[in-house]
């Protein structure tokens, strides 16, 4: 007999059933399947790409070894006050739980929810999600899921010379 852990795999679904009594326990996602450090996150974010829809946008870029997938998930203070951005963590990471099932590039992901999440049916969450990863599959499986290069997102900009003012 497997245990829970072991049947649940690294992708589980979100709540699972103990045989022998009324309690539930949510099964997490490991720790090799997220996101740890700020430095990987700012990898994502300036080398990667990215996957637009209503109630997320998904950065991904290939992993520089060849593990399995991570995800991670972010969300501005701007989209509302602290019980809304953890309420909005908790939604989107519930449905990447639903949606995890099956992936496996080798692929960073980093979510950012939208304010819509808040209001948003949750199948239509899961079904965002789903489509997001698939779209993420399908670039690496294709080879065009390359980060940018470093060019393309330099940190440093040249101020642009206002209208009627000299360059100082």
């Amino acid at each position: 007999m497997t245990t829970l852990q072991e049947s649940a795999g690294k992708s589980a679904t979100t709540k699972a059933f103990l045989p022998h009594g009324g309690d539930t326990v949510s099964v997490k996602f490991s720790r090799e399947a997220r996101l740890l450090k700020h430095a990987d996150y700012r990898r994502v974010y300036e080398q990667g790409r990215r996957h637009f829809s209503a109630n997320l946008t998904a950065f991904y870029a290939v992993q520089p070894g060849s593990m399995g997938p991570r995800v991670g998930f972010t969300v501005s203070k701007a989209l509302g006050d602290a019980v809304d951005r953890n309420r909005m963590k908790r939604r989107m990471r519930e449905a990447t739980r639903e949606a995890w099932n099956g992936f496996a590039s080798a692929v960073d992901v980093v979510v950012n929810p939208k304010k819509t999440v808040l209001k948003a049916e949750y199948r239509v969450l899961v079904d965002e999600m789903r489509t997001a990863l698939a779209v993420v599959g399908k670039q690496v499986a294709a080879g065009q899921a390359n980060p940018r290069t470093a060019t393309n997102v330099s940190r440093e900009r040249k101020p642009k010379p206002r209208a009627g003012k000299e360059p100082r």
